[in-house]
Formats: structure tokens, sequence, C-alpha cells
């Protein structure tokens, strides 16, 4: 039986539109937490500005458990988390879950390693001119590491872009799930191709724009 292609097209972009809602979302909520979470490591660490070893150990092995965590694994494993937060473990906004607590603690540790290439006299500097812990975070920090952030982002969306398409794997749509329905599952060679030159696409345009965004920044 021939596949009807007729049918296939409406439901790819249907697929493309879950894909971007996923990442999209997911990418806005992980950067909302994920920034602070790397500010807070960098401050607390020995010697930082606001030193608290406690908070960077508790902090620093929280990240790790996450980032070890396959993010197959993780979408099973936290099924009655994401219940509770709304309502369904199955579908796109379900999958946007798992994805936010994979990436959130993966752009910390991106952010942290970004700020500790900050030179240490910028902050001795402001130390020195009396800045308040807030404004070194907020005026020297963070400014200058701001090329190597929007870098470590593009990074974070890209592994972002992958990630939903392994959710597509477990019910979440998006292009992943195309994949596995049309093209593994119906053995679908030209579908599985599209859907793979789809997300290199999208991973070509994310990386061009982090790429020219961040050497734009850094001519500043």
């Amino acid at each position: 039986m021939a596949f009807d292609w007729s049918w296939f097209w409406p439901e790819f972009l249907t697929a493309i539109n879950q894909t971007l809602y996923m990442v999209v979302v997911a990418f806005i909520i992980s950067v909302i937490i994920g920034i602070p979470v790397g500010v807070i490591l960098v401050i607390t660490r020995e010697n930082g500005i606001l030193e608290n070893k406690w908070v960077f150990n508790i902090l620093n092995v929280i990240i790790n458990i996450f980032r070890s965590i396959p993010f197959i694994i993780l979408v099973v494993a936290i099924i009655p988390f994401t219940r509770m937060i709304v309502g369904t473990a199955i579908g796109t906004t379900a999958a946007i879950v798992p994805l936010v607590l994979y990436t959130a603690f993966y752009i910390g540790r991106l952010v942290e390693n970004s700020l500790l290439e900050v030179d240490k006299g910028t902050v001795e500097l402001a130390q020195a001119m009396g800045a308040t812990p807030w404004q070194i975070i907020w005026r020297f920090l963070l400014p200058e590491a701001l090329g190597s952030i929007v870098l470590a982002l593009t990074i974070a969306i890209i592994g972002l872009i992958g990630a939903s398409a392994m959710a597509g794997a477990v019910g979440a749509g998006g292009i992943g799930d195309l994949a596995i329905t049309y093209g593994y599952n119906q053995f679908k060679t030209a579908v599985m191709v599209i859907t793979v030159v789809t997300l290199i696409i999208l991973v070509q345009l994310v990386q061009s724009l982090g790429n020219i965004l961040s050497r734009r920044i850094r001519r500043k």
C-alpha cells in the first residue's frame, strides 16, 4: 500500500509546531532557572564573593545528579512529578517538565563555566570600588561573560532540540514522534530522512544565530 504523502505533510507541520513549542517554552523556563543557578555556583564557591560551602556543595551535587540521568530515564522517573505539575504525563505540554529539569541544570553548569572565565581582576576592581555583591554580579560578571553565555545557551538549546526529539519516543509528539510512528514503525525511510534533515536544519540555524549574536556582543 502506497504511503499517503498528502496526509503526511499536515502531520509534519503539526510536529514542527509541537517541537518548537516544547523547545521554546522549555528553554525560556530553563534559562530563568539555569542562569541564577550558575551565578550561585560561582559566588558561593571557595573564594567567591559570597562563599558558602554548604550551598555550593548541595547545589553542585543536585546538578551532577540530574546531568548523570539519561533523558529517557528521567522522563519515566519523574512521571508522578509531571502529573502533579501539569495533570498528565503524556503529551507535548507534559514533556516540558522533564525537558526543563534536563536542561536547566545543564545551563547552570555552562553559565558557571562562562562566569569563571571572567578575569578575577575585574571582580577585585569592583570590590575595590565598593560595589555590593549584587552590583558585582549585575554590572561586572554577567556583562563580561555575556558573549560566552550566549554560546553556552546556544549549546543548551541544541541539546534541548535533541531531547525534544527523544521525548517523541514516549508520546510527547513533535518530530521524534513523527519519526517513530511513520518512519520506524512503518519502515518509511523517506520519513526518517525528512525528520533528520529537519533537525539538522534547526540545529544549524540555532548555531548560526548564536555565533552571530556572540560575535556582536564581544565586539562591543
